[in-house]
């Protein structure tokens, strides 16, 4: 007996006539076909940003909906994964062993600011309470120390303190030796100001704090100095 299934031009002939049923999709084909399309619909939800989704929820029908808050909640829940990941809060302690994966490899958009130090050094440890204050300020940045000599070797102790600051692996600024920091005057919105300088971090500082400590120096200086009338009289 001849399948009505069969593809052959009489049997196409049958269809025509109506003779033979229209051919019967085979039910494999119509789940893969169903699946493509709601392979297809799905890809409109994941070719949109949150904010792109509520902008159009009212294009989409009532059937929809499901897949579309399940679709944002995956999103959400990926952004917020991606925040935290991020979130540091504290400064951190690392060995030579460390450097590349902490500091190299930190990751796409971090900033890491590296403190080298020795114990026994006060302006190091003034430094580290400092980037202490600013690890919890700006978490999204990450704070590091080491001892000098166990991250670089021979590193020689009249570089100390010594900053690195790096963005994706790639060094952007250094800050070597006591002078650069001004010994220990130094205040934490200073060494603020000089990591927002180098892109460390972003600070609501509207003007370098040290220029406003310069400013009231030469303001005393200036009033202390006599005025012209007193040196004449003094000459006189």
């Amino acid at each position: 007996m001849q399948d009505p299934n069969e593809d052959t031009e009489w049997n196409d002939i049958l269809r025509k006539k109506g003779i033979l049923p229209p051919k019967e999709t085979p039910k494999d084909d119509e789940e893969e076909e169903v699946a493509l399309q709601q392979q297809s619909v799905v890809k409109t939800y994941e070719s949109m940003t949150l904010d792109e989704l509520e902008e159009n929820e009212d294009e989409f029908g009532e059937d929809d909906e499901a897949a579309i808050e399940m679709y944002r909640q995956k999103r959400l829940a990926e952004w917020k994964a991606t925040q935290m990941k991020n979130v540091f809060g504290e400064m951190g302690e690392i060995s030579g062993q460390d450097y590349i994966k902490e500091v190299n490899k930190a990751g796409e958009g971090i900033w890491v600011v590296l403190h080298l130090y020795k114990q026994g050094i006060p302006l190091c440890t003034l430094i580290n309470q400092h980037l202490s204050t600013l690890a919890r300020k700006f978490p999204q940045t990450k704070f590091l120390k080491s001892i000098s000599t166990t991250c670089i070797p021979n590193y020689p102790d009249r570089n100390l303190p010594t900053i690195f600051v790096y963005f994706e692996g790639e060094m952007k600024a250094q800050f070597i030796g006591p002078l650069v920091f001004g010994g220990m005057n130094l205040k934490v919105e200073e060494l603020e100001w000089r990591l927002s300088e180098a892109g460390a971090v972003k600070t609501d500082l509207e003007e370098n704090p040290k220029k406003q400590i310069e400013d009231k120096l030469m303001s005393s200086i200036r009033s202390s100095l006599p005025t012209r009338k007193d040196s004449d009289s003094e000459d006189d």
